[in-house]
């Protein structure tokens, strides 16, 4: 049930940042809400309970090849575009720039836990 509520997280905690984004991008006020960030809150603590969870009962060997750290630096990376793509201040072909490149990273991560590998789709590119 951890591993379920943990996918259901990722895939909640996608959408609504890939609407939020959308919606400010379009301008509209709504994505920086009270209500919408406490949501948000709500569903990356979740998610992020249950990550530790799953860390603490699964056995080392199964992030021996630096999938799991290569998917931490990503969350670092996506929630520092997300960030910067969800604030005003910054032009609009930047901030649609750091959008994309949040649901790019967003996607990497999503196929580096899919396949287990650091490279997630691209392992096929880099011989391993």
């Amino acid at each position: 049930q951890i591993r379920a509520v943990h996918i259901a997280m990722i895939l909640a905690s996608g959408a609504l940042f890939a609407l939020r984004g959308a919606a400010s991008l379009a301008g509209f006020r709504w994505p920086l809400a009270w209500p919408v960030r406490v949501l948000s809150y709500a569903i990356d603590t979740t998610l992020l309970t249950a990550a530790l969870m799953l860390l603490s009962i699964l056995p080392w060997a199964v992030f021996a090849n630096g999938w799991l750290a290569m998917k931490i630096g990503l969350l670092v990376a996506y929630v520092v575009l997300g960030f910067l793509a969800l604030r005003p201040g910054r032009s609009r072909p930047m901030r649609i720039a750091l959008y994309v490149l949040a649901l790019l990273t967003y996607a990497w991560m999503y196929t580096i836990a899919r396949a287990h590998h650091p490279f997630g789709a691209f392992q096929g590119l880099v011989g391993s």
